[in-house]
């Protein structure tokens, strides 16, 4: 069931659209996503699957009558989403145009393997109105990326950043660290090709094996050895430095960027609880507290979609809501999610907005070297390095 139609949100937020394209050419043995290589229940083709994510963007439009922003951020996931032919990506584009309304500055960023794209498809998408890419990297090393499955060559890397460039797109580079096999030397020499290449945007995340996965199978068959949790700090912290040193500044655990401007705002509008509609299979969506159309105040849900691609195009095809499941969410949830979000960010946030300030919870992770001292002492809970890497454990102490 699709939301009650809404008047204005309130208060105003932004609001962002994600369309998922659950495509890959292979599935990576870590690979925990909702994605299918061929074989794997695609549609019969994938002009379903564009017209289906259309569709639902036609229910989008009439579930939000009153309170239709203009987007602010569109992010293509996956997936991969360059797997489809460039037009079949401008086409939803124009789709989430048409729906909602680009916000001027409006944020539109695609991800993209090293081995997805060419000079002229990433041409094609920049004058369609994208601004960014997101390439997933992974690693420089020819045994890590081997390990991870993934089936770029690292040259591949520099040649996509090239024709990025030209086209007038900001690029983000994706690592993964603590592949098993992986030494120190090796995530040095991914980070050090990564800065080399001068993207705008890096993240790097640490790698979780899944229990359902190729690698989780594995490791349980005694294949592969998981990387210790130490060693994976020690990646963390050389990222840290790394970037820090090459002029990068971290504004989420994760990810860091040259410039304020250049931190990806379509993942800083999630962590700031902004709202955003999931278009395609085993998409979420989110719509904060707002009024709707008939005056009533509605609280803050959240909703999922079917995840098998056929069984999503069928019920749009029918006219019937792809939505799997929804999620209501009470004060008490907001308040919590809102610590668990904000804490990750570089601003930090005001202690005031814990839903329970506890000074002794405060000064025992400042004792621990988990939040910054000084900050906290002006009113502001702000990570440390450390404490980057504990944050889930800050965020239990705190709430």
């Amino acid at each position: 069931m699709l939301p009650a139609p809404a008047g204005p949100a309130t208060p105003m937020r932004d609001f962002g659209v994600y369309v998922h394209v659950p495509f890959c050419a292979v599935r990576c043995g870590y690979c925990d996503f909702n994605t299918y290589a061929p074989g794997e229940g695609e549609f019969s083709s994938r002009d379903d699957y564009v017209g289906a994510a259309l569709g639902e963007m036609a229910q989008a439009r009439a579930a939000m009558a009153g309170d239709l922003r203009p987007a602010r951020t569109v992010f293509f996931g996956g997936g991969t989403p360059t797997m489809l032919d460039p037009a079949a990506l401008v086409a939803m584009l124009e789709g989430v145009r048409d729906t909602w309304g680009l916000a001027p500055d409006a944020e539109v960023t695609t991800e993209a393997n090293p081995d997805s794209v060419t000079a002229a498809s990433l041409s094609t998408l920049a004058s369609a109105g994208f601004t960014r890419v997101s390439f997933g990297m992974q690693s420089a090393v020819p045994h890590v990326l081997a390990t991870l499955e993934r089936t770029h060559r690292p040259q591949n890397v520099a040649l996509a950043v090239r024709w990025a460039r030209e086209a007038g797109l900001a690029v983000s580079l994706d690592l993964i660290y603590g592949t098993p096999g992986e030494s120190l030397d090796d995530w040095r020499a991914s980070l050090d090709a990564a800065i080399a290449l001068e993207p705008d945007h890096v993240s790097a995340y640490a790698l979780v094996i899944e229990p359902g996965t190729r690698m989780g199978r594995q490791l349980r068959a005694g294949q592969i050895e998981a990387v210790d949790l130490d060693t994976q700090a020690d990646m963390y912290e050389a990222a840290d430095a790394r970037l820090r040193d090459a002029g990068y500044s971290w504004y989420e655990v994760s990810n860091w960027a040259r410039t304020p401007e250049q931190a990806c705002r379509h993942n800083v509008a999630y962590w700031t609880s902004q709202d955003w509609w999931g278009i395609g299979p085993g998409a979420h969506s989110y719509l904060g507290p707002r009024i709707g159309a008939d005056g009533a105040e509605r609280g803050a849900e959240r909703w999922w979609n079917v995840k098998l691609p056929r069984v999503y195009a069928a019920r749009v095809a029918a006219g019937t809501s792809p939505e799997a499941e929804r999620e209501p969410l009470t004060a008490a949830d907001l308040a919590l999610e809102s610590v668990m979000l904000r804490l990750r960010l570089a601003q930090g946030m005001p202690v005031m907005d814990l839903p329970d300030p506890r000074a002794e919870a405060i000064a025992a992770l400042v004792g621990d070297g988990v939040l910054d001292g000084r900050a906290a002492l002006s009113g502001t809970l702000r990570l440390t390095v450390r404490g980057r890497l504990l944050a889930d454990a800050a965020v239990r102490a705190l709430t």
